[in-house]
């Protein structure tokens, strides 16, 4: 019985290493661990699979451009932004075929983002490959950011 279990410490330490490489979960999402500040936020865009690093670069620089000094965090696999500490206006998550941007206090900005919730206050934009017109986010980013966010 003592074999077994020395059998099983020395294989258990000759595993291998963990990989460096983020986990892809379905869709693509990349799975990064929950932090706050900008570092975090950078380690799931460059893990963003494909041209969805492209959008998700474009999308920070955007926000940040928009909204100066705004307030990061990774949290559920996904960047959020806002202008308070733990109170966010928007955030953004990978799927297979595009990047699901959610307002959360989207049903108040003009003119409305096309993508309906079940939350009536929240609206989605999803960005397909080379289909994101910065000026409308923009304009979307800089409206969200003066609304009242959510805290999660």
């Amino acid at each position: 019985m003592d074999r077994k279990k020395s059998a099983k410490a020395a294989k258990e330490t000759t595993a291998k290493p963990a990989s460096t490489e983020p986990v892809l979960l379905s869709g693509g999402n990349p799975q990064i661990a929950k932090g706050y500040g900008d570092a975090p936020v950078q380690a799931y865009v460059a893990a963003m699979p494909g041209w969805k690093s492209d959008v998700g670069r474009r999308l920070d620089a955007l926000i940040e451009r928009t909204v100066p000094g705004v307030r990061k965090a990774v949290k559920w696999n996904s960047p959020f932004y806002g202008v308070e500490d733990h109170v966010w206006f928007l955030s953004f998550h990978c799927f297979t075929k595009y990047v699901k941007v959610t307002f959360f206090r989207g049903a108040s900005l003009r003119p409305l983002p096309l993508g309906q919730s079940k939350h009536k206050d929240v609206r989605y934009l999803d960005i397909h490959e080379d289909e994101l017109d910065e000026a409308q986010f923009a304009d979307w980013v800089n409206q969200a950011s003066q609304l009242p966010g959510e805290r999660l």
